[in-house]
């Protein structure tokens, strides 16, 4: 505290506690509009500097963190967009919003980086990838969080879920309406999006409301959504066996079993694991030896609890539940061959399955359907009763094996398998390998080696299968998420709350909204206005809010027109609607209309994608119409030609040529057809 009470004895006032800072009353309570709550703000908490960026006005609030004996500096910084060098918003862009209408000021939302924080803010201030903090919010209330770095990022005081709890205080409690992120967050070398994904199907940032905005690369939430079910549904016993010859399975093997060991529930699929680590993670490290009871930890999550690892107990036992005895299905058919045939067929089959295993030395184990009744037609001539008896062959015991049926992710097809029974009742557990000198694991000794062991040898490892190789990719290129807080009128108070939405045909203003239609904006009457009065509040807040807007003059309300401005509203319209208004007075020669600028740029990608979502790009030389250049076939470590063009443009100029169907390769263009990783087989996942 020693830092703290530095600056206490200095005379410095707006001191609040960090980890209170914004609850509810604490130490204000806003009411109105983000564009009066942030000036609300700077006014109680606040402290205006002596010195400008980019002659820009800046603020600051100092937090102390108790625990930590520190005085973090939170700095506001206004800028005014007619006076800035950053006239249009690119993570706007990005985020959608291109046709947002540009608002007048940013607020940018700022804690340095720990070196800092005795420092002035510099010109390079908005560019700096170090803050702890960074979040811009538009005077609309829509806005962007840019920066977020906690201990991984090199801070020595705060973690990452301090500051994204006081990042969400501040959303909330200045009525913020929408907030993107770009998830790029990463941690030990892996995607934080695609492991949070899997484990609890959001991401890092879901745990404070963040949804799924937007893909890049024409990805659509239904995509999304279906890649992450499908990645979390796999399960494990069929992901070991299906790499059983392959040298990561060893590890694989060793892990899943630590931790099966560890776990008081049953890990099935890969979601079960992937939770069940990051919760051991968050607790103690587990340290297991072969033959030793393992320690018991208090885990954080009350549905996966860690109990003592004893020997001789498998998680097969809890497991056995969904085992029958296949004499006991037989007899339970409603079959025209008596059970003693169906069960000597089914005994046939296993021996097959049993003759494959003990003499295949590479690749799969199991047995398509075909193979399984190729080899059972040797014994047995009837292929009726075979194919019955494999219809009713899964998760059945049969002598001293359990035989499944399910698709190999590998090779996508449908296969039968056996497991060895101890004591003919659970699965017995198989024999963990020798460990492979060319990895450094040693399971439960380090949760974090553990978790990306598994992430790069599980999740990184789908190549050979389209499904599911697509379905990681797409979770990868899914990285725009977003956070709305509803608007919602308090039936407590004696004011009346409206949404308000300039009509289209507003004075030209359909040319403004060529790329879809901006949010209204909200405005506040008290309880007994009338509609001249909230056409002047409508006016006020436009004015103040939107750059083309400074001598808006709203003539008519929608539904209201027939009624006179001395009318009072209560009664003839409910608040919290939706209201839309008619005016003259914009500026529509200004360039500061939309946030995407006022470039007529046309985006028109192969993978579906009709905006600027983010990733590398390259516009046609001809119909200067532009596409992903990945999609086009060209990587991201390749330079751009200087001469593209598209598909379409070479099928116009040159129809195509069987024999000569090459010849554009070398050019990159797109006539390469190259197929784009996030629209190639996008048809499974639906």
């Amino acid at each position: 505290m020693k830092m703290a009470t530095e600056k206490m004895k200095k005379g410095v006032s707006n001191i609040y506690e960090f980890h209170s800072f914004l609850d509810p009353g604490c130490p204000i309570t806003p009411m109105g509009p983000f564009r009066d709550n942030i000036r609300y703000f700077l006014q109680e908490c606040a402290e205006v500097k002596e010195y400008t960026v980019e002659g820009m006005p800046i603020w600051c609030t100092f937090l102390v963190h108790k625990s930590k004996g520190v005085l973090i500096p939170l700095y506001t910084i206004e800028e005014n967009v007619k006076s800035s060098v950053r006239t249009f918003c690119d993570h706007c862009r990005c985020a959608g919003w291109s046709h947002h209408l540009v608002s007048k000021r940013k607020y940018h939302l700022i804690i340095p980086a720990d070196s800092e924080w005795k420092k002035h803010l510099d010109d390079g201030v908005f560019d700096d990838q170090t803050h702890i903090l960074h979040g811009l919010i538009h005077s609309n209330g829509f806005g962007h969080l840019i920066s977020l770095n906690g201990i991984e990022g090199g801070s020595k005081y705060l973690c990452g879920r301090e500051v994204m709890d006081l990042w969400d205080r501040i959303c909330t409690s200045f009525r913020a309406r929408k907030i993107t992120v770009e998830d790029v967050s990463r941690k030990h070398m892996m995607d934080l999006r695609l492991l949070y994904g899997v484990a609890y199907g959001y991401t890092w940032f879901g745990r404070w409301g963040y949804k799924f905005s937007h893909g890049s690369f024409g990805i659509m939430e239904h995509h999304y959504e279906k890649a992450i079910e499908m990645l979390s549904s796999i399960e494990i016993d069929q992901v070991i066996d299906d790499f059983r010859y392959i040298s990561r399975s060893n590890v694989m093997k060793q892990v899943i079993a630590c931790y099966r060991g560890l776990s008081n529930t049953p890990l099935i699929t890969v979601r079960d694991l992937f939770r069940f680590i990051l919760v051991v993670k968050s607790c103690n490290s587990v340290k297991e030896k072969p033959n030793v009871t393992a320690p018991v930890l208090r885990a954080c999550s009350s549905r996966y609890l860690i109990r003592n690892a004893a020997p001789n107990k498998s998680v097969g036992k809890e497991k056995s539940v969904r085992y029958r005895k296949f004499s006991n299905v037989a007899a339970s058919l409603d079959s025209r061959w008596p059970v003693r045939r169906l069960e000597f067929t089914a005994d046939v089959i296993v021996e097959a399955l049993r003759e494959k295993r003990e003499a295949i030395r590479f690749g799969s184990c199991g047995m398509s359907r075909q193979e399984a009744r190729d080899a059972a037609r040797l014994h047995i001539g009837d292929t009726g009763l075979i194919d019955y008896v494999l219809k009713s062959m899964n998760n059945v015991i049969i002598g001293g094996y359990v035989v499944r049926r399910a698709v190999n992710r590998a090779t996508r097809v449908l296969e039968y398998t056996i497991q060895e029974l101890r004591n003919c009742d659970q699965p017995e557990q198989e024999k963990l390998p020798k460990p492979f000198q060319d990895y450094n694991v040693n399971p439960g000794a380090d949760a974090y080696t553990d978790v990306l062991c598994l992430y790069n040898n599980l999740l990184l490892s789908f190549a050979e299968s389209d499904e599911l190789s697509l379905a990681v990719r797409i979770v990868l290129d899914s990285k725009q998420f977003l956070k709305e807080w509803p608007f919602s009128d308090d039936p407590n108070d004696s004011l009346l709350r409206f949404i308000c939405c300039i009509l289209p045909n507003s004075n030209g203003l359909e040319a403004v909204f060529t790329k879809g239609y901006p949010p209204g904006e909200v405005v506040e009457v008290p309880l007994h206005s009338t509609i001249g009065d909230l056409k002047i509040a409508v006016e006020s807040a436009m004015r103040d809010t939107y750059c083309i807007m400074d001598n808006l003059m709203i003539t008519d309300i929608v539904g209201m027109e027939q009624l006179e401005d001395y009318e009072v509203l209560f009664g003839i319209v409910q608040s919290g609607s939706e209201l839309w208004v008619r005016g003259f007075g914009l500026d529509l020669d200004s360039e500061l209309k939309n946030e995407g600028g006022s470039d007529n740029w046309t985006v028109n990608c192969r993978c579906g994608a009709r905006d600027d979502d983010g990733e590398r790009m390259v516009s046609c030389d001809i119909c200067e119409i532009w596409q992903h250049t990945r999609c086009c076939g060209i990587e991201d470590s390749e330079v751009v030609p200087p001469l593209f063009v598209c598909e379409a443009c070479c099928t116009s100029l040159a129809p195509p040529r069987a024999q000569n169907s090459f010849e554009f390769g070398h050019y990159g263009t797109a006539a390469a057809l190259v197929p784009c990783a996030s629209h190639f087989g996008m048809d499974l996942i639906y």
